[in-house]
């Protein structure tokens, strides 16, 4: 089907801009403060099980999708639906006050969050692609209409943190992502008719599962990306689910601004990264990502009972987010995309992110839950009492990173030249 900038109005790159950004707005409003909301009310010990949902419903979700989008119903259609029940599910949060149908408060709690992200996490793919279908030049075009996506994420950031007192301890960020979902479902269903690309079709059951996929295994680079990709993602689920816990205990309010210091680095860094892979190469970036990763552990740790000093570190390793970001995962999806052959390289995307947005993330926040149970079991992560915990729990995290590190530079032997502006 050919693209034309015209389908359903004159303005479907405004209308583009405006869907990414409230996606993101809709995720921003929460992810960061959630875990200091459910300190606040008595569910603490599920933080990290909270941090578990949106991998497990990674995990989950896109073979669904798979089936349903590709065959069945048109694009926009799927999206108003799930951005609009997710919505749903955001206002009723806050009301989840005690035991529900037999569950305790936090379960019950972790249950909504779960059906949340089973509606949130497939727009994220559902998205890009709409767009790229719909941008007469898609790839010139679509990193300025996912830019506003960024943008959405920081200013739902500086509205919790600015316009309302301890924002993050409220209900109030349930209640902003519960509206963009709202607006974003009505939104969707005034973008152009993106009907299924499938529709008749058999189901492609070796597509689902990623079959063609796993035999690029057989080329060891791909595989010790794979392998260190999945296993750097285990201790990444600290960052998100513990670091606005002590950023509390350091006595800091607003955790949404300070937080999105990274996020603003990550928008930078978007533009340099051609630069940065023509002079640098895929094996360098990704080295340096995820020696980022460490250092960010490491500043996390010695930060966290060195009071004002401390806490300047601990901004220098937000700030470190563009390249631990960047250099890390934007960097492997090229390294996917140009070390694959054309006919699996969707099999081979879907496999990257299953085992690092999903099965690794997922793994963290058990592994992170338990192991912060452990070390913080007789302090509240919240409080300055727990200051000198946090190194003892920061530091194991820096050192399984290191290992990683150090076998993806002494097994990936694949530099993944970039020419040109990036791409093949």
């Amino acid at each position: 089907m050919a693209k034309q900038e015209g389908a359903g109005g004159g303005n479907i790159i405004l209308k583009l801009s405006a869907m990414l950004f409230l996606q993101f707005f809709m995720w921003g409003a929460w992810y960061l403060s959630v875990g200091v909301y459910m300190n606040a009310h008595g569910m603490d010990k599920n933080v990290a099980m909270a941090y578990g949902a949106g991998p497990l419903s990674a995990i989950v979700t896109p073979i669904l999708m798979g089936l349903i989008v590709d065959r069945f119903f048109n694009m926009e259609k799927v999206l108003a639906a799930l951005f609009f029940i997710g919505g749903l599910v955001m206002f009723a949060m806050p009301h989840i006050t005690g035991p529900v149908f037999g569950m305790s408060q936090g379960v019950a709690f972790i249950v909504l969050i779960f059906i949340h992200m089973l509606c949130y996490m497939p727009t994220l793919g559902l998205t890009a692609s709409l767009s790229f279908h719909h941008l007469p030049e898609g790839s010139i075009q679509f990193p300025r209409v996912r830019m506003w996506g960024t943008i959405g994420w920081i200013i739902a950031g500086f509205v919790l943190a600015f316009c309302f007192h301890e924002g993050n301890k409220s209900a109030v960020q349930f209640y902003l992502a519960g509206g963009a979902g709202v607006l974003l479902g009505l939104l969707c269903l005034s973008l152009p008719a993106t009907p299924a690309p499938k529709k008749g079709q058999p189901v492609d059951t070796r597509s689902l599962l990623f079959m063609d996929a796993w035999a690029q295994m057989k080329n060891p680079s791909f595989l010790v990306f794979i392998l260190c990709s999945f296993l750097v993602c285990i201790p990444l689920a600290a960052y998100y689910s513990m670091l606005q816990l002590q950023l509390v205990a350091m006595g800091v309010v607003k955790t949404t601004a300070l937080q999105n210091i990274g996020t603003f680095f990550e928008a930078g860094m978007m533009f340099a990264m051609a630069w940065f892979l023509r002079k640098l190469g895929v094996k360098k970036l990704i080295f340096i990502g995820i020696a980022a990763w460490i250092t960010r552990y490491v500043l996390f740790a010695i930060g966290a009972p060195m009071g004002s000093f401390g806490l300047a570190l601990v901004t220098i390793g937000i700030a470190l987010h563009g390249v631990c970001y960047d250099f890390f995962f934007v960097t492997g999806q090229i390294y996917v995309d140009n070390s694959t052959p054309s006919n699996v390289r969707g099999q081979c995307q879907g496999m990257n992110i299953l085992f690092t947005q999903g099965i690794g993330m997922w793994i963290g926040a058990m592994v992170i839950s338990k192991f912060s149970a452990t070390v913080f079991a007789n302090v509240d992560k919240g409080t300055a009492a727990s200051l000198g915990q946090w190194p003892t729990f920061w530091w194991p995290l820096a050192g399984f990173a290191a290992i990683v590190m150090v076998v993806f530079l002494l097994f990936f032997k694949d530099e993944g030249k970039i020419e040109g502006n990036g791409g093949h």
